[in-house]
């Protein structure tokens, strides 16, 4: 059980910052029991918002090469709007004393927003980010392959290219954001960088963990920098991310990849049998020279 995000969530409940609604969902997918969530919404006293002080997380962090503790982090659980008018979910993360910075929107695997992904954001913070991961499942998290396939294959992909585009403009009105707004995002959450990239044009630059790669008429529609990561031993071709990069050249667009030899797909995710954390590390410290290249004020 993550007890930091049931934390969060509590907290969230108690000043009015999600609905009753998004409580369970949510609780259920943390605790695995509708009654045991209904049990804690019941004991959400309602409080004031400056009544209570924010959830602060002082753990270190997983330890991956290259991650830097920068002082403690402010993380909860908050809502934003979409463009319908209700509100949608996200994981946010920042330091609790530092300064505005550049905005790094996370993007999901299959699994859902799970704790590896909050992990991940808050490593962002911990570099000097405001890092925001959307729930694109909206409570919904899994472990079960099958059940992770048929959540992707129910996901409405403008839908959820929307809800990230919401989630840039999110950061960006925040006076805790100066600077560029990123996007990374890992496998599903690779794609999908990407197929933002095509449709929008609020990110400032994108980073791909084995994504699935653009068409070369997609790939020269995309405006936004974007750099891209791969193993060899991924089912995802090398030659189309190949073309998809070399499509980038023939646009104009700044672009970089990194073909790891062996690696597989995942490579990233340290809870899973497939991290190479070799391949981890050094798609790490790009990625943080990527942001901080393109999102600095």
């Amino acid at each position: 059980m993550d007890r930091i995000y049931l934390m969060e969530l509590v907290r969230s409940r108690q000043v009015g910052a999600v609905s009753r609604r998004e409580f369970l969902q949510q609780a259920t997918a943390v605790l695995g029991s509708a009654l045991t969530a209904n049990m804690l919404l019941a004991a959400c006293t309602p409080v004031a918002e400056d009544a209570l002080p924010p959830v602060v997380d002082t753990t270190q962090p997983t330890a991956v090469p290259g991650t830097a503790v920068a002082g403690d982090l402010t993380t909860g659980v908050i809502t934003y709007p979409d463009q319908a008018g209700t509100d949608l979910i996200g994981y946010l993360a920042r330091q609790t004393d530092g300064p505005p910075a550049p905005g790094v929107i996370v993007l999901q695997e299959w699994w859902g927003l799970n704790e590896h992904i909050q992990d991940v954001t808050r490593r962002f913070a911990r570099e000097g980010f405001v890092a925001l991961a959307p729930d694109l499942y909206h409570g919904v998290v899994t472990t079960e392959p099958n059940e992770a396939r048929k959540l992707v294959m129910e996901l409405d992909m403008p839908t959820a290219v929307g809800e990230i585009e919401q989630a840039i403009t999110y950061l960006k009105s925040q006076p805790f954001v100066r600077g560029g707004v990123g996007v990374v995002g890992f496998c599903m959450g690779g794609g999908l960088v990407l197929q933002t990239a095509v449709r929008s044009q609020a990110l400032d630059a994108g980073v791909v963990f084995y994504g699935s790669p653009l068409s070369p008429a997609d790939a020269a529609k995309v405006t936004a920098p974007i750099l891209t990561f791969l193993g060899t031993a991924d089912n995802i071709p090398v030659s189309g991310v190949e073309t998809m990069h070399h499509a980038f050249d023939e646009a104009g667009i700044e672009n970089a990849y990194q073909i790891y030899d062996g690696a597989q797909h995942a490579f990233f995710n340290d809870t899973r049998s497939s991290y190479n954390p070799n391949a981890a590390a050094d798609a790490w410290a790009r990625t943080l020279a990527w942001f901080r290249q393109h999102l600095q004020a």
